[in-house]
């Protein structure tokens, strides 16, 4: 939605295409632009491959690619005595294999267009890891983004990595409905225990995340390539130089 409403032409991607169709109709409605809906599984290399050569001949060309497909953290047990080689190896595969091989079929692309933008979604918590896949793959994720930025930068494309912390989506309200009833509390308690975590003391949403990624696609940010960018809302207190 932010890049449509800064003027992009988007492909959207996920495995489920009512969902998708849904979305891209709404997309389009709300900005004017064309949104194409395609699917894409990325644990598969050859879905991708389909995906971002599907992706360039509806837009005849492309120029931004933003990776953001994984599993929410946590969803299964990850501690040092429950963490399986399965759940670790299935989040490589998903997040930073998924997006090197995207990244590595855009690239093409963008070496044609002589532009290009890519920005992966991580997540703040690698940045004070209490588990092991999360943290994990996102690192991974990262140091392979740097290592890619330094390799492209040539081409005029840039790479980043944008770090979202805890923000209002409707997963969001399910946990904390869930939380408010398990303490006995209202759902607006709940969800400020949420924002007390946060430097700004306030919860953010998906859209304010997505601005940040917006300026890094955008011809502005030229200069910034090779970072990880925390969208968290001041999140943590450690210092990151």
């Amino acid at each position: 939605m932010a890049l449509a409403q800064e003027g992009c032409d988007v492909v959207i991607g996920a495995r489920n295409m009512p969902a998708l169709q849904e979305a891209a109709s709404e997309i389009a409605t709300q900005s004017g632009r064309k949104i194409v809906p395609l699917t894409v599984d990325m644990t598969d290399v050859e879905s991708i491959r389909r995906f971002i050569a599907g992706a360039a001949d509806a837009l005849g060309g492309l120029e931004v690619l933003v990776n953001n497909a994984a599993r929410p953290g946590g969803a299964a047990p990850d501690d040092l005595d429950s963490v399986t080689d399965d759940l670790l190896l299935n989040d490589f595969v998903e997040k930073p294999l998924g997006y090197f091989r995207a990244s590595r079929e855009a690239i093409e692309h963008m070496k044609t267009a002589g532009w290009g933008r890519i920005v992966n979604i991580g997540g703040v918590l690698t940045r004070t890891p209490a588990n092991f896949s999360t943290p994990a793959r996102n690192a991974a994720m990262i140091v392979m983004s740097k290592a890619m930025a330094t390799a492209v930068s040539k081409y005029g494309i840039t790479v980043n990595v944008v770090h979202p912390g805890i923000a209002v989506t409707e997963r969001t309200r399910e946990r904390v409905e869930a939380t408010a009833t398990r303490d006995g509390i209202s759902y607006d308690a709940a969800m400020q225990q949420q924002a007390d975590r946060l430097g700004i003391g306030r919860m953010g949403g998906s859209d304010d995340i997505a601005k940040v990624v917006a300026f890094l696609c955008s011809p502005v940010a030229f200069s910034v390539s090779g970072e990880a960018i925390s969208a968290a809302g001041g999140w943590g207190a450690s210092a990151h130089l």
